[in-house]
Order: C-alpha cells, then sequence, then structure tokens
C-alpha cells in the first residue's frame, strides 16, 4: 500500500444529463453552502480553514500520536471536498452525498496513531511543498482548460472525452496527495509530481 492518499473516482463517460452540466454551477451552490459551513474564517486574515490541521500539528509534535478522531473528520471532509469536486468539475452527474459514496474513495495511508510519522516533519511540510504548489497551479489550469473542453463536448455530443477525465482525475489525485502530504500530515513520503 502506498504511503499517500489515494483517489479513486468512478467516470461517467457516456449519457451525461445535458441539462445538469449547462446548470452544475448553479446546482453546486447547495452542498457548497454545507461544506463552507465547516470553514471557520479569522477574523484577521480572513482565510477559511476548514481540515483540523493544527490539532494533528500539535498531537503529534507533543505527543507522537495522530488523534484517530482528528484523522477521521480529515478523511471524511476530503471524501466531501472531492465529490464536489468531481461534481463541479463535470466528472460525475449525481449530485455529491454528504455521506460516503462509493463512486469516489479517498483512502489514507496507514499511520499507527501517528507513530510512524516523523514528529517535527510537520512543522516544516507547509514550506517544503512550495514546489507542489506551484505544479497544482499549473494543473489547475490545466484540469480547468480539459473542462471547458468536456463540458463543450457533452453538450454537443453527451459525452466527457476520456483523455480529458484521466487528467481532470489526475489533477484532484495530485491536489489530495498535497494535501495529505502539507497540511492533512498524513504521511512523510513526498508527493510525486506526476499526475
Amino acid at each position: 500500500m502506498s504511503n499517500q492518499i489515494q483517489s479513486k473516482i468512478t467516470l461517467e463517460l457516456t449519457g451525461r444529463d445535458r441539462v445538469s452540466v449547462l446548470f452544475r454551477l448553479i446546482l453546486v451552490a447547495p452542498i457548497a453552502i454545507f461544506s463552507s459551513s465547516f470553514s471557520i474564517s479569522d477574523a484577521t486574515n480572513g482565510w477559511p480553514t476548514a481540515f483540523l490541521v493544527l490539532p494533528a500539528l500539535l498531537a503529534l509534535v507533543f505527543r507522537e500520536v495522530y488523534p484517530s478522531y482528528v484523522l477521521n473528520f480529515n478523511k471524511a471532509l476530503l471524501g466531501l471536498t472531492t465529490r464536489i469536486v468531481a461534481f463541479v468539475l463535470l466528472l460525475q452527474d449525481g449530485y455529491p452525498s454528504i455521506e460516503s459514496d462509493p463512486r469516489v474513495e479517498i483512502t489514507f495511508p496507514e499511520i499507527d496513531g501517528g507513530k510512524k510519522l516523523n514528529r517535527f516533519l510537520p512543522l516544516v511540510k507547509w514550506f517544503l511543498a512550495i514546489p507542489l504548489y506551484l505544479v497544482g497551479i499549473v494543473y489547475f489550469i490545466y484540469a480547468l482548460g480539459l473542462t471547458v473542453f468536456a463540458w463543450v463536448s457533452i453538450l454537443i455530443s453527451n459525452q466527457y472525452p476520456e483523455w480529458c477525465a484521466k487528467g481532470v482525475v489526475g489533477t484532484i489525485s495530485y491536489w489530495n496527495r498535497v494535501a495529505g502530504y502539507a497540511f492533512l500530515l498524513v504521511t512523510d513520503e513526498y508527493p510525486s509530481f506526476n499526475l
């Protein structure tokens, strides 16, 4: 088993719902509001935070343990976020579930309560991941272009091109691996730069 977060998304390539695809950004509003309800905005800088990063970091540094309830919350929230992103990026027509859904599976690496994780690396992982963020921005722009092409393709031919889907899924998987390393702190293995 890999030491990275694994993302598996079941694709819907043919027989797409054109009306749903046409109004996708409007349809996603309720689940986006639900998802954003987990965010806490800091009044000083306005940046929302949803994942339990600080409790995981403090527990790893001071107690050398990753609390299971923090891990479960972060895993559930990453799964919800991935379901929403898959819906917005047109990979699926089914509305994202607020419960776990077999169409989108997120698998975290075994961390055994944090005993396999370096105690002090969480203090600098966010900084070490700067090259990953830069490459991720390029991948994001690439996935956005593929999604626009797929949107037009679905409206015209009722099909999502497979090569577009592979690029978009690869980008989602890449960002999940980066999040697992730099913010969720579930692995010490530096993520690869490939999709």
